[in-house]
Order: structure tokens, then sequence, then C-alpha cells
């Protein structure tokens, strides 16, 4: 079986491996328009904040780990055209055209940084650093750069802020929404972190969609329906859709076009499966699916259709939308619906919060906590934690009960373990719960 894989980032990387240990005798080709594969997208990051250095060793996989599992790379290679019906792939590689067949064939071509709704966003000034040869650049134009305007309020964006005011960068972030992260928080419990960020220097352009980005002698102008700003150089900060012209008319797209893919994460064509962000992926809360370009997402879609390759077993479960990172000293995660989301969800939903210690050896800093379920069956929906203590590892317990469907009643006498050097006697997880209870009780 030749099983051939457009797209060497999370997503395809993960289904190689995963086909690699279910089928050893297969021959998996993996293909990539990149002269270099492994780059960690968040890299620049960690490079500014000293924490690797050179670039190049921000890397989630070497070319060398996938050879060492017979994995077969072809890199620096643009596939432009497809025959799904004779299972023939068409492909660049210097300048020449060369065809390739397949018994599977894996579509992983990731999404892009590049936007056709906001004119001269393909500026040069316009820093794209999604893949390493962007990166470099980007590391050398903000170095000499004193304004940086960031375009798009997401985790990209946010952690760009975080990242340039250390640089001692002036930073404007302009955002479509009225307030940061708006995906995956309600506007209070991000409040504190978006109050910390502007007390350190970050201006906020909220409810303003960059319309136009002009390339000048002296940097960049960032115009909107509102404001115009002058500033040395901009960073795209959102993920778009993925470029998918060398589909052929078989292979069936939504109106948004991400490529339909059933519960197994199979296209309209037998043999081909689209996964990562290619697809929209189902909302496990719900009968809809979203995009949302998650490397968690791409993974498991990746060990998903490896599961699905010969014999379809396996529906993909979704997602609920699990994050978390670092902002201005606060660790911020979030999992599931949101309060703000809760008017279209189908059932009434009822929230509560949540401020309790962290331990006294992880200095008793503040957790600020929100759990929002269902009003009547008290089913948990989704929850989120800020604080300056790391509380990261805790969503996923959170999310872990949303996905296992589980009540108040039942997450509040989830087994933790209790340590005082590490933990509370009533852990933050366990007080959700509770909270959730108590704010349902009336007191006549």
């Amino acid at each position: 079986m030749k099983v051939v894989i457009i797209g060497a980032s999370f997503a395809g990387v993960s289904a190689a491996l995963a086909i690699r240990k279910k089928h050893p005798k297969a021959e998996i080709q993996l293909i990539d328009k990149q002269r270099t594969i492994g780059y960690l997208p968040g890299g620049i990051n960690l490079y500014f904040n000293e924490m690797i250095d050179p670039i190049e060793t921000a890397q989630f996989i070497s070319e060398q780990e996938l050879v060492n599992n017979e994995i077969s790379l072809l890199l620096n290679a643009k596939v432009v055209s497809m025959d799904s019906k004779q299972h023939i792939i068409k492909y660049e590689k210097d300048g020449s055209d060369f065809f390739m067949s397949f018994d599977k064939l894996i579509l992983a071509t990731g999404s892009s940084q590049w936007s056709q709704q906001i004119i001269g966003s393909d500026s040069e000034k316009v820093l794209k650093y999604k893949f390493l040869p962007g990166v470099r650049q980007a590391i050398e134009q903000l170095e000499n750069s004193d304004k940086v305007a960031l375009i798009g309020g997401g985790q990209i964006g946010g952690e760009a802020a975080d990242t340039l005011l250390k640089k001692g960068k002036e930073v404007h972030l302009f955002e479509r929404m009225d307030y940061l992260l708006f995906k995956y928080f309600d506007e209070e419990m991000i409040q504190p972190v978006q109050a910390e960020m502007s007390a350190r220097g970050v201006v906020f352009h909220f409810d303003e969609t960059v319309e136009k980005v002009i390339d000048i002698d002296e940097g960049l102008l960032i115009k909107t329906k509102k404001s115009e700003l002058f500033c040395d150089s901009a960073i795209f900060a959102m993920n778009v859709r993925p470029d998918l012209r060398y589909l052929d008319e078989h292979i069936k797209r939504h109106t948004d076009q991400t490529i339909f893919v059933n519960d197994y994460l199979q296209t309209s064509q037998a043999d081909i499966f689209a996964i990562g962000d290619c697809i929209q992926v189902p909302y496990s809360l719900s009968e809809e699916s979203f995009y949302i370009p998650l490397v968690n997402n791409a993974v498991r879609t990746g060990l998903v259709v490896a599961q699905n390759l010969i014999e379809l077993t396996t529906p993909f479960v979704g997602s609920i939308r699990t994050i978390g990172t670092k902002l201005v000293d606060h660790y911020v995660a979030s999992t599931g619906l949101t309060e703000a989301e809760g008017a279209f969800y189908e059932q009434s939903i009822s929230i509560a919060h949540v401020q309790q210690k962290s331990s006294l050896f992880s200095g008793s800093e503040t957790i600020f906590g929100k759990i929002i379920f269902e009003k009547e069956s008290h089913k948990l929906l989704g929850a989120q934690l800020v604080s300056k203590a790391d509380i990261l590892e805790k969503i996923n317990t959170l999310a872990l009960g949303i996905q296992m469907g589980q009540t108040l009643e039942t997450f509040y006498q989830k087994d933790f373990l209790y340590h005082p050097y590490y933990s509370n006697v009533i852990d933050i997880t366990n007080q959700l719960g509770f909270e959730g209870l108590w704010s349902e009780t009336d007191e006549n």
C-alpha cells in the first residue's frame, strides 16, 4: 500500500508516524512545499524570550527521525493538481513537473497566513512567521522596528504582544471584536490580563477591522474605517483558510472552501482523507462544525486517519477548543462553551465563578475560575481559568470532564492528589463543581 501525505506539519507528520506503527509494510511518502520541516510556529516567541538559540532549534521533529521511521520525504515540492479518480497527483520541483500515484492520499496542507481580504497584507513588511524562512526575516525586521502593529487579537496576537513588550517595542493591536481572545474567554475573565497589557503599553484598537496595509518608504500605513497608523512593521496574527487550489472537482468542499469530510475524516472520494487545518472539525457540544486551526486538533486528526485508512472504524470525536498560554505573567486557559456562546446553545445554561488561592508554596496566587453548565442537567459545558500561578494543566482535567459528559454532581467528587507543597486541600476543579451546585441553591 502506497500512502501519500501532502503537507508535513503537525497533522501530516502525526499521520505518517501513526500509519507507520499500524501498517509496518506501507510505503509512506510525505510531500511538502517548504525546504525544511518540523518548525514550531511559536518558535519566534521562544527565541525572543531567550529560551532557544538559534531559531532552528525550534523543532517538533527532525528529518532524520522521519527517515529512521522509513518515511520518505519530498521537500521543496508543490502539489499543483490531482486526478482523484485515477489516483494521481502532479507536483512541481526545481522548475519541472512530476507525477505520483497513490493507493491512499491524505490531504494535510495546513492553513496560510495570507489574506485576500486585507489589501496589501502580502507586503514583506507584514511579517508571517509560521514557517522557518519567514521567521528568519521576522527576527531581523523586528529587531530594527520601534513601532509594530499586530493584526488579530487571538492567541497568536496575544503572545506576540507579550513578546514585543519584553523587547521594549511600541505595540498596537487591531482586533475586529471588542476584547482579546474572544473565542475562548468571556470578557470579565480576560479583562485583568487585558488591563495589565494596557498598563505595560499595548495600545488596543478594538472594533477595528484592518482593511488596507500600504507599504511606504518609512514603513507601513495601517488603515481601518476608524483610524490610520504609521508603524515600522506589522505581524499578521491570524490563520486564514487553506490554499486548496490543487484539488479537482470530485473533492467536495464547504462554502468556506474547507474540505468536506465524514465522521471518519474521509473525503467524497473513498481513498482520499483530509485532516488538520484543511477541514472543519465537529464541535463536541453540538451538531455544528467549525473552522478552528489548533495544533491539538491537527495531531488528533492525524492519529484518527491512521485508524481509518483501510476500514472506517474510528469516528473523530471533535473539538471543544482547549487552549492555554501565558500573557504578561498571567496563565490563561479555556475549554468548551463560553457564556457568550450560551445564547446559541439549545439548552438553558448557568454559570459560576470561583476565586481560590493556589498552594502556599506556589506563591498563594489567586486563581480566577469560571464554569458553564446546563441549567437542568448540570452537565459541564465550559471552563476558564486565569492566574499568576501555573494552572494550565488543570484545564485538561476540566476538558476531559466535558468530553465525558460529566455533571457537577460527579465532577466535584473527582479524585485528586493532595500534597501541601503542590496543591490545595480542595482542588480548583472540585471547587468549580461545588460552586456550580451552590449557585443553584435556593436559600429559602
